[in-house]
């Protein structure tokens, strides 16, 4: 690539010359063989140049060595200020840092962590301000027993939103497949306040709910009046056998029946009594006639 300046400035003519001594610097930081063909220089000021060059190392793919080469006012000596490595155009790049608070998902808390709580935080409100939970719009510090926050209004419509838009909410599978809805369920324990009409606990230990938040339009197959099984629910009819066929077995060898009665079993692999014996009972004693 040819020498190019992407600034306006007027580049000094001693530190744009100076190309062998920014690829020497560049090479004394790099790797041997690292240090490719040159690809330019900027201006950056008043007899400062940076000249570029490019990355051979296969790790650093589309990267380039900037070395800022400097000269004094009135000096002919061209001096090294600065190398670097910066990525250039298809470089690979990490991703942007992200702080924890936007990385965390709900789950990552283990036990002995601890989630500190932002003072600002807008889901939280002061624990002395009014709500509007009752209709009479009573304060919620109690006495002994009061919050330093509790839930602002922000807070709640997001904890709605999430609830109501997850599993436990109207639009799963489970809760489309239910015979009623979770409102109509015996085991379903409504929340006070202001969420009670539209959120309880399910209090049914063989639900997939149970001991969670769920929606009052939620709903699954262990409702309290779900007494009717399901028409798909068939009894298996027994098995049907076959006495009239039969299947053909390969003949057996006269060697193989021959073994067979010498191991006392039958051809068939079964006990067998040998051909020339006699029942004692039957027999009758040896004699003369």
């Amino acid at each position: 690539m040819s020498r190019t300046r992407t600034r306006s400035t007027a580049a000094d003519q001693a530190c744009a010359a100076a190309v062998e001594l920014a690829r020497r610097a560049a090479e004394e930081v790099a790797r041997p063989a690292e240090v490719g063909e040159h690809l330019g220089f900027d201006s950056e000021g008043d007899r400062v140049v940076t000249h570029f060059f490019d990355c051979l190392d296969r790790a650093y793919k589309g990267w380039r060595w900037a070395v800022t080469v400097a000269r004094a006012s009135r000096a002919r000596v061209v001096t090294v200020s600065e190398t670097v490595l910066l990525p250039g155009a298809g470089a690979l790049l990490a991703p942007s840092w992200v702080p924890w608070n936007q990385r965390l998902l709900p789950g990552d808390l283990g036990v002995g962590d601890l989630l500190p709580t932002e003072a600002d935080d807008d889901r939280l409100a002061p624990g002395f301000t009014a709500t509007d939970d009752d209709s009479d719009r009573q304060m919620i510090f109690e006495y002994g027993l009061g919050r330093a926050r509790v839930l602002s209004a922000l807070g709640r419509d997001l904890a709605v939103r999430r609830w109501h838009s997850g599993e436990s909410g109207p639009h799963s599978p489970i809760a489309h497949a239910a015979p009623a809805q979770c409102s109509t369920c015996g085991f379903y324990w409504p929340l006070a306040g202001a969420l009670r009409l539209g959120f309880g606990v399910c209090a049914n230990e063989y639900a997939p709910d149970d001991g969670r938040v769920v929606a009052a339009d939620h709903g699954c197959g262990a409702h309290s009046e779900a007494t009717t099984v399901p028409s798909m629910i068939v009894d298996q009819p027994p098995p049907i056998l076959d006495d009239l066929g039969y299947d053909l077995l390969p003949a057996e060898t006269e060697e193989e029946v021959v073994v067979a009665a010498t191991e006392g079993l039958a051809p068939n692999g079964g006990p067998a009594e040998s051909a020339g014996s006699v029942d004692e009972s039957d027999s009758e004693p040896l004699g003369h006639s």
